[in-house]
């Protein structure tokens, strides 16, 4: 037997017309509108891509800084030797070590976000692949997590930098922001994601690329939004 839908929720539901594509603008005021739930929910943005994911040229991932943050504080661990280690605990790293801190992963320690290793500990961190590999946490280069400049890299994640991906079906998921945000925060956010996923569209990837795109936040109402708005927004460099 189907869940009825609550009163908030079917509220939320009715206010958007389903029919129709909304400038980013409106759709964030609109979602903003909706019936809040009891907590400051997760602003998400979820864009479908021209592109196959299967094609090694084809699968988008990288990173970008939200110019307002997240709204969430990330707990970083950082992998590293020697003075890295001072640096990353300098920048402000929850947890940072070597080879200590390797194994006390493989034990089961994962009370972190983010895991970021530099260059020369990658070798004793493949044997943590089971265990952060489903969980998303192994450092990758192009997620901007294996470098030397552990510092700069836990600063950025603080301040707000979040990794991007596209999934098997090519639908990049991202959270931009909390709903008590302010309009402007939020769509400075997602026009951040936005511009950044045009600026890596693979040469391989042919036929409209930003296919669709949808704003929503953790209890609220999926809001359809205007993907030739992102084109046009990009190309004149809002």
């Amino acid at each position: 037997m189907a869940k009825k839908a609550s009163k908030r929720s079917r509220k939320n539901t009715e206010m958007v017309d389903k029919t129709k594509s909304y400038l980013l603008t409106d759709a964030v005021s609109l979602l903003k509108k909706a019936a809040p739930a009891k907590f400051n929910e997760t602003v998400e943005l979820h864009i479908r891509l021209g592109v196959d994911p299967k094609k090694a040229d084809q699968q988008v991932r990288g990173t970008v800084s939200m110019p307002h943050g997240t709204g969430k504080t990330l707990r970083v661990a950082v992998l590293a030797k020697g003075d890295k280690v001072k640096e990353a605990e300098a920048a402000g790293a929850d947890f940072a070590g070597g080879t200590e801190l390797v194994d006390k992963i493989a034990a089961g320690f994962l009370d972190f976000d983010v895991l970021v290793a530099t260059p020369d500990i990658m070798r004793e961190t493949g044997k943590l692949g089971k265990v952060l590999g489903p969980k998303g946490l192994m450092p990758n280069p192009k997620a901007g997590t294996v470098t030397q400049n552990v510092g700069q890299a836990v600063k950025e994640i603080k301040a707000g930098k979040i990794e991007y991906r596209v999934d098997d079906q090519g639908i990049c998921h991202a959270g931009v922001g909390k709903i008590q945000f302010a309009e402007p925060q939020i769509v400075e956010n997602a026009q951040a994601l936005i511009k950044t996923l045009v600026s890596v569209k693979p040469a391989s990837a042919k036929g409209t690329y930003l296919m669709s795109a949808h704003i929503t936040s953790s209890m609220g109402p999926g809001i359809k939004v205007d993907t030739t708005e992102f084109t046009k927004s990009t190309a004149k460099g809002l």
